[in-house]
């Protein structure tokens, strides 16, 4: 490019850095689970006490621990199970209490969880305990086929056909498309027609009445516009965008600038192509995934229309005919404040009024149209969950809700487990229709991200009671609610958490701010691997939370919000401790 332009380029960069309120956008961050220990008991030969310290999984930068028992001390656990023998000289019962078996299928599953990516080798976990001798985790994912599954609900079919968006979930849909091989592929095309013809994407939850308006029709429109039948088409035209990396901004804001740049594009009729991810270049991403989007989620648009954008990047023709722009040919307030797509109209008209301030329903935010299409937009990006984000969860949930989903398996096995294994067989029902289900999380479950510290500067920061106070008022509705999975980067609110002693507090284990830390600061004290996986481990979490509390003013509750709204959760309602910079 000539010196013009690149002397245009920097003034619109100068433009970004000079946009303090985009900047401040970011500083919401991301919400961090809750927890303080699991109390275990009994050792194998005699009787003492054994106190379990949380799992931990180093590589993917997670440590949580469930605050909901007694209070844990730092100890190792799975050696007390490294000698067991499941022999036929135990007794009947299998030689094991109650507790014992529930800690010994807790940390078989713990061994199965460290082993993401590729089988466990050997016959046993632990001692002489088999794997086939243990029962399926209701609260884990089988991450790897799920990725399978969602990338050919990802990927256009034969023809450059829709994806296989069938009117039945999961494997289901799968099986009931996969055609006779007789057919002809004409035949299977017109099946295809005939048979799902106005099914919706997949990733969307619930009823239309408990989404935004349109969400299903939008999801498509958007999938189709990013995965065009043909990328090597003349007539197409890309936006080519890294996510924004100054340390003002925080994982909200990134995602937020990114839904800015998704609207230019449509309104502009270009393919998005998101490149350079800076919370992703670390080591946790590995290989084509590290730097990229696609380490966390799938990515915005397909491998052959990335292919082709960068080609173009590399052509002076193509940038002197505007085939390709880049995020620099736009200004801040084009990013952050600019048009919204109307190809759908004005549905944001017609949003639910389900966003509670002091006891009254909210029935207008300022901004509707754009609270609505970043919903939206968000939506499509975080649509499908790689196999590392899936373990993620996994470790999250394994760490916080292991134990009680062992309990409960527990009471399902026979009694002389493990000596006497289980019958693990599944029936066309168990593969085909019940794997569709979500993971077991204790429910009802409340998600409660408290921002505090220096989001002072932006918005009236709110003490953790009022958070509580919300948190009691939806209870004397529901009194079977007695669990909160909690975010916030403020010591102080973990510590003040303690004294509720009728709530369970689920959280991660990481270092938090004590006084007014700025979040860059905060940040980087983590690290960029565990600065941003369990940020985006709380978020996921709070989208399936039934319940949901958190501040208008924080850009990372204004996207949650969004995401429960485009995820089957309107309904459920939004209880907020403020209407500061309600948008």
């Amino acid at each position: 490019m000539d010196a013009g332009m690149e002397t245009g380029a920097s003034q619109k960069n100068l433009e970004r850095v000079i946009s303090q309120k985009a900047m401040q956008m970011g500083n919401s961050f991301p919400c961090k689970i809750c927890v303080i220990g699991f109390f275990c008991g009994v050792s194998i030969t005699y009787l003492f006490l054994v106190v379990l310290s949380p799992f931990r999984s180093v590589e993917y930068g997670l440590d949580l621990q469930c605050s909901s028992r007694l209070n844990s001390q730092n100890s190792s656990w799975m050696d007390s199970f490294k000698d067991i023998k499941v022999s036929e000289n135990l007794p009947e019962t299998g030689g094991l209490s109650d507790d014992e078996k529930v800690k010994l299928l807790f940390s078989a599953w713990s061994v199965l969880l460290d082993e993401p990516t590729k089988d466990v080798q050997s016959e046993f976990l632990i001692g002489e305990l088999k794997k086939s001798s243990v029962p399926h985790a209701p609260h884990l994912e089988d991450c790897r086929l799920n990725a399978e599954i969602s990338r050919k609900f990802d990927t256009r079919g034969m023809n450059r056909s829709l994806p296989p968006w069938t009117l039945w979930g999961g494997m289901l849909g799968l099986e009931l498309l996969w055609p006779k091989l007789s057919m002809g592929e004409e035949q299977i095309q017109f099946e295809y027609r005939t048979k799902y013809e106005g099914a919706y994407p997949p990733w969307i939850a619930g009823p239309d009445s408990e989404n935004y308006p349109f969400t299903r029709r939008v999801q498509q429109d958007i999938w189709i516009h990013q995965h065009p039948e043909d990328c090597g088409d003349p007539n197409l035209r890309f936006l080519v965008a890294d996510w924004e990396r100054l340390p003002g901004f925080g994982v909200g804001a990134q995602l937020a600038g990114m839904t800015g740049l998704l609207a230019i594009a449509i309104n502009e009729k270009r393919i998005l192509i998101t490149n350079y991810y800076n919370r992703a270049d670390h080591s946790g991403c590995e290989g084509s995934l590290r730097s990229h989007w696609s380490c966390y989620f799938f990515p915005e648009t397909s491998q052959e229309c990335r292919d082709r954008a960068f080609d173009l990047m590399r052509s002076p023709e193509a940038w002197n005919n505007g085939i390709i722009t880049v995020k620099e040919n736009y200004t801040s307030k084009e990013i952050w404040a600019g048009r919204l797509p109307k190809v759908w109209g004005n549905p944001w008209n017609y949003l639910q009024p389900t966003t509670d301030i002091n006891g009254s329903l909210l029935a207008h935010h300022r901004k509707m149209d754009r609270r609505w299409w970043r919903a939206q937009a968000i939506r499509y990006l975080m649509r499908f969950q790689t196999q590392y984000t899936c373990h993620l969860l996994n470790v999250a949930r394994h760490t916080a809700f292991g134990l009680d989903a062992a309990k409960m398996v527990l009471g399902n096995l026979p009694a002389a487990w493990p000596k006497v294994a289980a019958n693990r067989s599944e029936a066309d029902i168990e593969h085909f229709v019940w794997s569709n289900h979500k993971p077991w999380i204790p429910r009802p479950l409340l998600s409660m991200h408290v921002r505090m510290g220096d989001k002072a500067c932006e918005m009236k920061v709110v003490e953790f009671k009022h958070y509580m106070h919300l948190a009691d008022r939806i209870r004397s509705r529901f009194p079977q609610l007695n669990n909160i999975w909690l975010s916030t980067e403020m010591q102080e609110v973990i510590d003040k958490s303690k004294t509720y002693k009728k709530w369970n507090f689920y959280y991660t284990n990481v270092s938090r701010q004590v006084g007014n830390t700025t979040m860059a600061v905060y940040e980087a004290s983590l690290g960029r691997k565990t600065s941003t996986n369990y940020p985006l481990v709380n978020f996921i979490m709070a989208t399936e939370a039934d319940f949901f509390i958190g501040a208008l003013g924080s850009t990372w509750c204004y996207l949650i919000d969004g995401m429960r709204n485009t995820g089957g959760k309107v309904m459920a309602g939004y209880l907020s401790v403020n209407k500061d910079r309600f948008w």
